[in-house]
Order: structure tokens, then sequence, then C-alpha cells
């Protein structure tokens, strides 16, 4: 049913703002708290390392509750957080406050996609999941640069407050308009847990990873590459964010729609942005219309990608779609991870201008995970042909 995929896509925009909304602010909180921009980066890769390695266990602890509850607690928690990050508190409780609501996000997010398709027709699932996705380039195009603009006229606190706004409005949506939905049958989690032994689903999962590392060895620090590699001031990267999310929009509508035809080749032709995107980067050297066209070209491909990511890993292991989707959440978010710490070490010993490279290089080996899975399965097909 749309309407619970847009219920989830609301929440699911007040969990993005919420992580990537200090994407364009980093520059300011490292001068604020006197700490390197790598310092402030762990702001992002510390609340996607907890969301690596905890998401698959508290989705598993979670997956016997009312689907309706778990999303009011993940929000709630995201609201009060968000509100006490508003006051710039010492750097350690900014720290801890962002780290909290990351327990909850993969549980979130697993729920919202299982109760958008609950109903669903197997031709429409990857319909509704791109809608329920679409949170985080309708994110990207509305309040992570609205946050990021606020935050260049006053101060960064500001950021925060967006954010807490945003949940409140997702709170208020999900507590009347979503009916309680308890879980009527509840997976074994030994049956949940087979997936882990499936080669198809390894390779899926570490494609998976590498796609993730690929493009936020760069994004992570998106404000800082344009101000430093492209000259732009903090006013002109809030313009640049809205120009890469509202061409993000339209690229995630339109990869639900490719996903419902193959997986493999959307995910491939997206992918593919990995690759040529530090090439463009590279030649528009320094010109303003040549980067802003690049930028354009990079939000069209980066925008679906943890859409992609996840329906990819996903169509490897189709009958345990929450676990499947934490454990996608998870690794995808241990590339938010890695891709943010290799980011930052790049800044720190080369330049930001060489971040886009990392992103080539992890492109390349999501490319040949995606490869030796479809080596996998012709090969297994071959195989039960031959039995038959």
């Amino acid at each position: 049913m749309k309407k619970y995929a847009y219920i989830g896509f609301l929440g699911f925009l007040a969990v993005i703002t919420t992580e990537f909304g200090v994407i364009g602010i980093l520059p300011q909180i490292a001068e604020h708290y006197k700490i390197s921009i790598d310092e402030a980066g762990y702001l992002l890769s510390a609340f996607a390392l907890v969301i690596a390695l905890t998401g698959p266990f508290m989705t598993l602890f979670t997956s016997g509750f009312d689907r309706k509850k778990i999303m009011f607690t993940s929000i709630a928690i995201f609201l009060i957080t968000g509100f006490v990050s508003s006051f710039s508190p010492p750097f350690w409780v900014l720290m801890l406050v962002r780290i909290l609501p990351a327990f909850l996000q993969p549980v979130y997010i697993a729920t919202a996609l299982s109760v958008a398709v609950s109903n669903a027709e197997e031709s429409k699932k990857n319909e509704l999941m791109s809608i329920v996705f679409s949170g985080v380039t309708v994110a990207m195009v509305t309040t992570v640069p609205f946050a990021t603009w606020i935050s260049s006229l006053w101060s960064w606190e500001y950021s925060f407050m967006i954010q807490t706004v945003v949940s409140f409005i997702a709170l208020i949506v999900i507590y009347f308009m979503l009916p309680s939905m308890p879980v009527k049958e509840k997976k074994s989690y030994g049956t949940q847990l087979k997936i882990l032994s499936q080669p198809t689903f390894i390779l899926s999962t570490a494609a998976n990873f590498f796609m993730i590392t690929a493009w936020f060895s760069t994004y992570s620090y998106f404000a800082d590459y344009l101000n430093k590699a492209e000259g732009m001031n903090e006013t002109m990267v809030s313009y640049m964010l809205f120009v890469f999310g509202i061409i993000g929009v339209i690229s995630t509508w339109l990869a639900g729609k490719m996903l419902n035809k193959n997986v493999t080749r959307t995910t491939a032709f997206f992918l593919s942005g990995t690759l040529i995107i530090p090439v463009l980067l590279y030649f528009s050297n320094g010109n303003l219309l040549s980067t802003i066209v690049v930028i354009g070209i990079w939000g069209f491909m980066y925008s679906p990608s943890f859409l992609n990511a996840s329906t990819y890993m996903i169509s490897s292991a189709p009958h345990s779609l929450e676990f499947a989707n934490s454990l996608a959440t998870s690794f995808g978010n241990l590339g938010v991870t890695l891709g943010t710490t290799l980011g930052g070490w790049m800044i720190v010993t080369k330049g930001v201008e060489y971040n886009p490279w990392i992103g080539f290089v992890f492109g390349i080996l999501a490319f040949l995970m995606m490869m030796l899975r479809s080596f996998y399965e012709k090969k297994e097909s071959r195989i039960l042909v031959c039995r038959e």
C-alpha cells in the first residue's frame, strides 16, 4: 500500500536528515570545537559504525515487536538527540547523542521497508521500496541543503534544529496515520540466519559494502571538497547540495522503475558513476559551469546508491526480507564508515582533491563482486539443469 510507503518515506527523511545533515556543516563544527576536519568526520563515521556493528542484532531482537511501536520509538530517539545537539554541547556529548539513535536506525529502515511491501504484489515491491528510499534523495534536496544554508546564515546549531523539526513531523504522522501492526508470525532466528551461508548473498553483501565505500569517500566531505578543491563558499555549497538533491529525486524514481525490470543491470549502471565522476571532476578543473554539470551527473548516479545496493543484496535473499534489509543497512553504513575514514585520511595526508580516486578503486571492487555473483549463479543454474 502506497500510504505505508509514504509514511516510511517521511520517517526515512528524518533519519537521513539526522545522519547526513552534518555533512554540510563539518567545517563549521571543526572550527567551533577547534578540531581537524577528519576528527569532525567522526560524527558521521561513528554513527555509521554503530549501525554496522549492531544493526542485524537489533533487527533480530525487535523482529517480534509491533511495527508501529518500533517506528515510533526509533523516530522519538532521533527527535530527542537532535534537540540536545542543537545546544552545542561539549564534543564528547555531541558524539554520544549522535551515536544513540544509530542503534535504532537500521531497525527503523528494515521495519519501514517491510511495512511498505507487506501487502504488495511482487511486481510492485521494488517501486514501493523506492518510495521509502526516496527519503534519502528528498532529504538531499530539501532538509540537508536547507539546514546547511540556515547554518551558513546563522550558526551550525540551527542545522540540528531543522533535524528536530523533521523528526517531530514524522513522529506525529506515524502516531496518527499508521495502524497498530503486531507481528503475527515471527520467523526463527535460525531461519533468518541461513542467508549468511549463501555464497550469492555473501558476494552481494561485499558489493554493497564496496559500492557505498566508493561513494562516501568523497561525498562525506562534499562541503570540504567543493570549498577547497573547487573554491566554493558555504552558500554556494548549499546551492550545490540542492542541485545534487533535486536531480537525485528524479534518478531515485527512475531507479525504482528500472529495478522492477532488471536489478543487476540497474545496479551496474548507477555504480558506473564511481568510475565516471572522478574523471569528470578531474577534467572540470575548477571551471564553475563544468563543475555544476558534473555535480548534477554526480547527484544522478549517486542518489539511488542505497536503494540499488539494498535491492541488489535483498534479491539474493527474498525470503528473509527484514534481516536482509538490516544487513544491507549495516554493511552500507560500514561502507560509510570506511569511506569517511579513508576520505579523512586522504585529506590529511594528500589533499581533498584526491578523494574521488578512492571511490574509483572501490567502484572497481564492487563491479568485481557483481561479476563473481553472476558467475556463481550461472554455475548453479548449470548444475541444476544437469541434475534434472
